[in-house]
């Protein structure tokens, strides 16, 4: 494709993003009616702002998620320390929860605009960025041309490409280098992303480590901590979070392999997406398996076989109740998630091998000896059971787990490094707003 196709191309697609625009409002109410939108707000995802700009230099930072969240959260509160102000978007019901716990009033919060052009231009209209900050692998071409367009500096941190995002760029050359080109800079999270950047046209590009290690460990209500912890007393227990569809079942057939050689044994299961654990719960009733919902306030009783972990946001107390940690969208699913929080909780971090979204976490932790790769669920009963009898193997890889973290910490220091000579000049012009020097 020659860079006039890729002109071309996107072209097309801002002008196909305005002809779909109209089709945006009855887009979002069906997604409110799933749960997968705040009804109350859902014309922030049309551009239409839900608060007034406020004086002085603005930031836009945007995380997608719930992780991307969680990450770039120690980097806005350093961002704050400066006194400029930082709009932040997010893409979900549960990032924007995140959000508003650890952040609270001092960022405005907005849902993220679909990336259409209409949208997109209300957004930046209304906002004014001096300075747009996108976490991990955000890209959104119509987003960073009207970025590009306005000539706002936009600055990728945290930046990660899958194997498969690398490989669908590559195939369209002139269109990646189209788009990369509009970036100030990438802040890749390892020496592997920053190739791929600069392979697609991005400069500058620099390594900084991953956000997630220079984050706090999920918080955690210490009342219910205890009150569970008492619930459960002694018993062996182990957690399989994250878990994507099959993932349960197999945690499941697990517990009901090892329930006869470990006396008690209790099964935490923190499904992904908590809309699914009433059918799992139903299913794992069917194997014969005594289940207690979260949700529901029941008590954990000893003859309780599961534990199912439907709530939000309570990912930091699930993981204090165990010693043994499986991280799910690893066996049944591609890309992994994040091992990094069960690690630091010293927790001994099993996984199966499709986890390329965190590649460079799980080689460190692998390497010392902190993690551990199932191949299917029988590998992963094997390990369950050895972890469970082995203390001392146990302790080990709590220990290396813990090492690992800390020696990789390092990432916040570097990325604000990085964008300080996109933050400073904002930093200045706030200083000489409040003292009225002009």
């Amino acid at each position: 494709m020659s860079e006039r196709w890729a002109r071309m191309l996107l072209s097309a697609y801002r002008l196909a993003g305005s002809a779909a625009f109209p089709l945006v409002g009855p887009y979002v109410v069906w997604r409110a009616t799933k749960g997968k939108e705040d009804r109350n707000r859902r014309r922030e995802r049309s551009g239409l702002a839900g608060r007034p700009r406020p004086e002085g230099p603005v930031i836009w930072a945007h995380a997608a998620s719930v992780g991307e969240t969680v990450a770039i959260i120690p980097l806005i509160d350093s961002i704050l320390d400066y006194g400029v102000n930082v709009v932040l978007t997010t893409g979900t019901v549960t990032s924007a929860q995140v959000a508003d716990d650890r952040l609270g009033d001092r960022v405005i919060h907005q849902f993220v605009p679909l990336d259409l052009k209409p949208a997109i231009s209300r957004f930046l209209n209304h906002w004014q960025p001096d300075l747009a900050i996108m976490a991990e692998s955000e890209i959104w071409p119509m987003t960073i041309l009207e970025l590009g367009l306005r000539r706002v500096p936009q600055v990728l941190v945290n930046g990660r490409l899958s194997d498969r995002s690398f490989s669908m760029w590559r195939r369209w050359p002139d269109l990646s280098e189209a788009l990369f080109e509009n970036m100030a800079h990438v802040v890749a999270q390892s020496e592997v992303d920053a190739e791929r950047f600069q392979a697609l046209g991005a400069r500058p590009v620099t390594v900084s480590g991953n956000l997630k290690v220079d984050t706090n460990p999920p918080p955690v209500n210490e009342h219910e901590l205890h009150a569970l912890r008492r619930q459960i007393g002694l018993r062996p227990s182990w957690a399989a979070v994250s878990t994507h569809d099959g993932e349960e079942t197999m945690a499941a057939e697990v517990h009901a392999m090892l329930r006869p050689h470990h006396l008690g044994l209790l099964s935490i299961i923190v499904p992904r997406h908590p809309d699914r654990a009433l059918a799992l719960a139903v299913e794992f009733a069917a194997m014969g398996l005594k289940v207690v919902l979260r949700s529901s306030g029941e008590r954990v009783r000893s003859d309780t076989d599961i534990l199912l972990g439907d709530t939000i946001g309570e990912m930091g107390l699930y993981l204090r109740l165990a010693d043994i940690a499986f991280v799910g969208r690893s066996l049944t699913m591609e890309g992994g998630q994040n091992p990094l929080e069960p690690a630091m909780l010293e927790t001994a971090v099993l996984s199966g091998p499709n986890v390329q979204n965190f590649r460079d976490a799980y080689e460190r932790l692998v390497e010392a000896g902190a993690a551990r790769i199932v191949e299917d669920r029988d590998g992963l009963a094997g390990e369950v059971n050895f972890l469970l009898g082995d203390g001392r193997a146990r302790r080990e890889m709590i220990a290396a787990g813990v090492a690992t973290v800390e020696d990789m910490r390092g990432a916040l220091d570097k990325t604000l490094r990085a964008l300080e000579p996109y933050v400073r000049p904002l930093i200045v012009k706030s200083r000489l707003r409040h003292t009225g020097t002009h």
